[in-house]
């Protein structure tokens, strides 16, 4: 189907008065919005307990492992949902089109959730496996799709997105109150079967409100011809039992070991952007000042690696931190150390709606998307300086710290992440190449898995260097990247057109 038969065709607009149908906003954001509180529910609440449940005692249900290795182990994870993200992107531009894309990812997440609620290991695996496959699919085109329901000079587009990041959290907040409290209470499994009822209600309500969406065309925007979809399916059907068998034979050898698995999926997610990036600048189908945008674009990507280098720790070592050298008491008020979890998303929740607000106040006056960027990653950097003055002065590991420290950490966390992801995504819909529109989605969820992969390697050391030592050079590094953004940014003022 050609590109213009997809932009005309009249089941990809949504109804006449959905324009301004949602605070102001367009009526599909509420229901891509509303798909993304269950996905986060769901992936956040297992997150926020999965570090735990993997370093708790094999006799309390638990996998048993180290700390340092339960949180390699949970980073690897997330290292290979982000790294299918790449799939996904090319799936929705060649294949499914992002609705279908999205529709199947949910599916998938949703049999991961359920997978994992059954208490066995090779259960666990097999559902992680489902929801890293079902995530790649889902993330980068939900975020597409919103990009579609704007057009590029629209002025409510990073506003739309801070509304859509604030949705984002509210199930980040909600998800690990909800685990938290039952993986506490009656087991680490129960947890994972409340995330796996989160994602289907999400998906109910994103079927229910599909008329709603811009570009819902079942077609991809530039299909492979038949006989080269027919080839394409086939050589990915062939390329993943392939993969599946040489993994179980590697296994059952001994050669393939977890922690070479972590290895290996560290060593892929730096490959991975790199051949990714080069493709795009070399594509035919990428015209030069396409290409003249995708150089800035290189420094929002690494920026936004640094930054959720430090994110993801707050659902592995500061989770393990929470749970060890915490208080989890609060006005007399006792809770499970994985609601720590719960505070960055409802800082998030809270702060949004002000951002959003005063990114519309401002209009053309406000920062430039680098700028908004670079702060947040400098706020992820003074997140983790400030857990140096607690875990200092201690001759022992037994000390508790008061909860506001870790609750303070979180809010410099949640205000970077708006600022940094908010700013990142509606870029990314700026400057994608229009023949690599989902796909430049997955580049930017390629810096997520890089983040993960580094983050795969360091927190092996968590166990083995002082805390004070650990936060302290991790946070100073994140602060002197955004500073170095900062400095670039009369270059990339002049490169990112149209982003302002």
């Amino acid at each position: 189907m050609s590109r213009s038969t997809v932009e005309t065709e009249p089941e990809s607009r949504p109804p006449a008065g959905d324009d301004h149908a949602f605070f102001g906003q367009p009526r599909g954001l509420l229901t891509l919005s509303g798909l993304e509180v269950w996905e986060r529910f769901s992936f956040l609440g297992m997150q926020a307990i999965l570090v735990l449940f993997f370093a708790d005692t094999v006799a309390h249900g638990g996998m048993g492992m180290a700390a340092g290795t339960a949180a390699s182990v949970s980073a690897a994870y997330g290292t290979l949902v982000y790294l299918v993200s790449v799939a996904g992107g090319w799936l929705a531009d060649r294949m499914l089109g992002s609705y279908r894309a999205v529709l199947w990812g949910g599916v998938l997440i949703a049999c991961g959730h359920y997978s994992m609620a059954v208490p066995t290991a090779a259960m666990t695996w097999t559902g992680l496996g489902l929801i890293s496959a079902g995530t790649g699919l889902l993330k980068p085109n939900v975020a597409t799709m919103v990009g579609k329901l704007y057009r590029t000079d629209d002025d409510r587009r990073d506003a739309g997105f801070a509304l859509y990041y604030m949705a984002i959290n509210i199930g980040a907040f909600a998800g690990p109150l909800i685990t938290g409290w039952l993986g506490d209470h009656k087991g680490w499994h129960w947890g994972f079967s409340a995330a796996a009822i989160g994602m289907t209600f999400g998906l109910v309500q994103y079927v229910t409100g599909r008329r709603h969406l811009a570009g819902r065309t079942h077609a991809a925007q530039f299909a492979l011809d038949p006989d080269a979809m027919r080839r394409a399916v086939r050589r990915i059907v062939l390329g993943l039992l392939a993969a599946a068998v040489l993994a179980v034979l590697l296994a059952a050898g001994g050669l393939l070991t977890m922690g070479r698995f972590v290895d290996l999926l560290t060593l892929i997610s730096v490959i991975a952007p790199v051949v990714y990036f080069a493709v795009m600048f070399r594509s035919d189908r990428v015209t030069p000042e396409e290409r003249g945008r995708l150089r800035p674009y290189v420094v929002l990507f690494l920026a936004s690696t640094v930054f959720n280098f430090i994110l993801f720790q707050a659902y592995s070592t500061m989770m393990l931190l929470a749970a060890s050298n915490a208080e989890t008491t609060i006005l007399g008020f006792d809770f499970p150390a994985s609601w720590y979890a719960s505070a960055l998303g409802a800082f998030e929740v809270g702060l949004a709606p002000f951002v959003a607000a005063l990114w519309v106040r401002m209009g053309h006056r406000q920062p430039h998307a680098s700028n908004k960027i670079a702060i947040g990653v400098i706020l992820g950097g003074l997140s983790f300086l400030l857990m140096v003055l607690p875990t200092s002065g201690h001759p022992s590991d037994d000390y508790l710290m008061s909860a506001w420290w870790i609750v303070g950490s979180y809010l410099l966390l949640g205000l970077g992440d708006i600022l940094l992801e908010t700013s990142g995504m509606s870029a990314t819909t700026k400057l994608a190449p229009v023949a690599f529109s989902s796909q430049t989605m997955s580049l930017w969820f390629l810096s997520l898995a890089l983040a993960n992969g580094i983050q795969a390697q360091t927190v092996k050391l968590y166990d083995h260097v002082s805390k004070p030592a650990y936060f302290g050079v991790n946070g100073a590094i994140a602060v002197a990247a955004g500073l170095a953004v900062i400095a670039l940014a009369p270059w990339l003022r002049r490169t990112m057109h149209p982003v302002h």
